[in-house]
């Protein structure tokens, strides 16, 4: 099967953002307590500030100079799309000088008894160039509530222009039996639309595929289909059918599809020899081509906090903002000081990389997800900065943005 490696262009998302009016949110004037050059173009800088709930919030923040033609972002990620690792196993294995962890992702399945979880995140994914997954349907999607208008599909990028912006990456892709051609609901996603069929790679890894049948497209929790299909293809030829969702690694010549409903009924038409032509892409509209894109729900637009956040829940936070040109990235992890209460509001963190330099910013998981991780000067390997909130320390994560210097 031709399995397309597509360059994925941007498209600004639509919805305008219009002025906050949440009560409840603090001055977050920042008072730098110590900065380190971690690398050319790379700056680490610890920081306090005040929050509405907390007396004193510490952070740490990342600033990257994208002019610098050294200084690269890319994706963070396990060697599979179902699999999480911490950000330091992430950053040292890929040889990132610096990074922090990134979307929200099914890392419980109390809702169904039996079905594995499968840590991968909620939204599109891009490394280096090459789509490795698309984004679940809203309703499936772990972290806060998002704005109005909002998708799990919103993305923060760095185009191939070394240009960061927000954007909005859509799967736009087909399965075509004999004259039929059907759309394609899913690309190693844990959770596939009802109705739909998913396409699953080498990229997924070996963890089950059962989750994809679970839940609807408004409710995460709700039972999992009984009407399902799996068909594997290889080099476009089926070689296996069935009514189980199943598990094991992909081979790279291979591709898995699942159907649930009327995707199940459309693959089990299918025999054994059969030819299936499967395309797909991650569409975004015309513009300059990501090289890196990570899901993430947008917080700060052309300097204007985002109406419609939480203003409310105070917590541990991880943020990604750019500045007005794209020509800076800040990444930015922020808790309560160790042994008191509180954090920040969503609305809080936008401000707080407002007031860094940024124009543009999303949201990113927090709580016991949140790490920021950077290497001393001359050090081969990251070292956690801030205070992880896990009792075990950092958490395994399904992705995050890594700094990298040539």
């Amino acid at each position: 099967m031709r399995l397309r490696r597509t360059l994925v262009a941007l498209t600004l998302t639509a919805a305008a953002a219009t002025t906050l009016t949440a009560p409840a949110i603090a001055d977050p004037a920042l008072d730098v307590t110590g900065s380190q050059q971690v690398a050319p173009g790379v700056r680490l800088s610890s920081f306090t500030t005040a929050s509405a709930s907390a007396a004193t919030i510490q952070g740490e923040l990342l600033t990257v100079d994208l002019r610098n033609p050294r200084v690269s972002v890319d994706l963070l990620h396990p060697p599979a799309v179902a699999q999480a690792q911490t950000v330091s196993q992430m950053a040292n294995a890929q040889g990132a000088v610096a990074g922090v962890n990134g979307d929200f992702f099914n890392n419980t399945e109390a809702q169904h008894p039996g079905v594995a979880f499968t840590d991968s995140s909620d939204g599109p994914e891009i490394a280096d160039r090459r789509v490795l997954k698309a984004a679940v349907p809203n309703g499936q999607r772990f972290g806060p509530g998002m704005p109005p208008g909002v998708t799990t599909e919103a993305v923060l990028g760095v185009g191939v222009d070394r240009v960061a912006r927000l954007g909005s990456a859509h799967l736009e892709g087909s399965v075509r039996i004999k004259s039929a051609t059907y759309s394609l609901g899913g690309l190693n996603q844990y959770a596939i639309p009802v109705g739909g069929i998913g396409a699953y790679t080498s990229a997924w890894g070996a963890t089950s595929r059962a989750r994809s049948v679970c839940g609807t497209d408004t409710s995460r929790g709700a039972a999992c289909s009984t009407d399902t299909t799996e068909v594997t293809l290889r080099h476009d030829r089926v070689v296996a059918v069935g009514g189980t969702v199943g598990a094991g690694a992909i081979a790279r010549d291979e591709t898995v599809l699942v159907g649930r409903e009327g995707g199940a009924d459309a693959l089990r038409t299918l025999q054994v020899g059969q030819h299936v032509t499967t395309q797909y892409a991650l569409s975004t509209g015309h513009g300059v081509p990501f090289r890196f894109a990570i899901g993430g729900f947008p917080i700060l637009r052309d300097g204007t906090v985002v109406a419609g956040q939480d203003a409310k829940t105070a917590a541990v936070r991880t943020g990604a903002g750019f500045s007005a040109d794209g020509h800076t990235l800040y990444l930015v992890a922020v808790q309560a000081k160790p042994g008191t209460s509180g954090g920040m509001t969503i609305p809080e963190v936008a401000q707080l990389l407002q007031q860094a330099g940024a124009a543009n910013a999303v949201n990113l998981d927090g709580g016991g997800s949140t790490s920021l991780v950077a290497r001393d000067p001359g050090a081969n390997t990251v070292t956690v900065r801030n205070h992880p909130t896990d009792a075990a320390g950092e958490r395994s994560v399904a992705n995050g943005i890594g700094v990298f210097v040539r």
